[in-house]
């Protein structure tokens, strides 16, 4: 079955405009998913909207409400949501760029591709690609996007371009309340040299097929296994310890030494490749 697009628009540089879609770059299907059930009848649970005093209400009759005071609504009809008329619900402006680095990680939210909507648009298309590649900077700009409107960055992945939505400045918690009982004291010489050893043998470049979600997989395996009638007890072998001394703290100096003379077990390694497949693979 054909992806659907969940957005479709016009992607503007200046007074260039080029037809675009969005489709979404991740999938849910890989992960299991349950539903809720009833112990006793084995039917699953379902869920109503209902209104105390009032019971069940019909969906036709629910409006947006935005709640001003303790139990005082403004209510908001949905044709009055819709007529607010934003330039983002169908244009993508690029309206500043900055350098590949230059977003923290903690702004970024789900990636998308962005992918020219037909034949015509692929040259307009690919110059924005490239120029982007080629200046090492990525474009900014906002989009609506199921009833709201994102902050989106846009870079070269590939053959084509990738719109990831970011975090506003607001829906970030600041980290000084996190880390102010955190000591300002550096780490001690020895250990730190162990560790960037330890950090430099385990680099390789990076491979997400050379992880598994383990956790998926056993849940997979403890249905499976149900469904064939088997014993619904599931054991979950403890990892090595690492070695304390006697006043139960953890020798760090050994346990980085260990790790680095191969004692902590091997490292995902990534999947081998075919020369033709790797000779079709590009860089983002």
């Amino acid at each position: 079955m054909a992806a659907r697009a969940l957005w479709k628009g016009q992607l503007r540089l200046s007074l260039v405009s080029i037809p675009v879609e969005l489709f979404s770059a991740t999938r849910s299907g890989a992960s299991v998913s349950f539903r809720q059930i009833h112990k006793p009848s084995g039917k699953p649970i379902h869920y109503q909207k209902v209104v105390e005093g009032v019971g069940p209400v019909d969906v036709d009759d629910i409006v947006k409400g935005y709640e001003y005071e303790d139990d005082k609504y403004v209510l908001l009809e949905p044709k009055e949501v819709d007529s607010i008329k934003l330039e983002t619900k169908k244009t993508l402006e690029l309206v500043q760029f900055v350098g590949v680095a230059d977003i923290s990680p903690l702004y970024f939210d789900k990636p998308y591709y962005l992918v020219p909507a037909d034949e015509l648009a692929e040259d307009a298309y690919r110059v924005v690609r490239d120029a982007l590649r080629q200046s090492e900077r990525i474009g900014l700009g906002q989009l609506t996007l199921r009833g709201r409107e994102y902050l989106a960055a846009v870079k070269p992945c590939g053959d084509g371009l990738l719109l990831e939505t970011l975090r506003y400045a607001d829906e970030l918690r600041k980290a000084d309340p996190m880390f102010s009982d955190i000591s300002g004291k550096k780490a001690e010489k020895e250990l730190l040299e162990v560790a960037s050893a330890l950090i430099e043998k385990k680099t390789a470049p990076f491979d997400a097929n050379a992880f598994k979600d383990n956790y998926t997989a056993a849940l997979k395996e403890l249905v499976k296994r149900k469904m064939k009638g088997k014993s619904t007890r599931v054991a979950v072998e403890e990892g090595e310890r690492p070695e304390r001394r006697g006043d139960n703290v953890v020798d760090l100096m050994a346990a980085l030494k260990k790790s680095l003379e191969g004692g902590e077990g091997k490292k995902p390694q990534p999947k081998a490749q075919s020369s033709s497949r790797r000779g079709r693979r590009k860089s983002a």
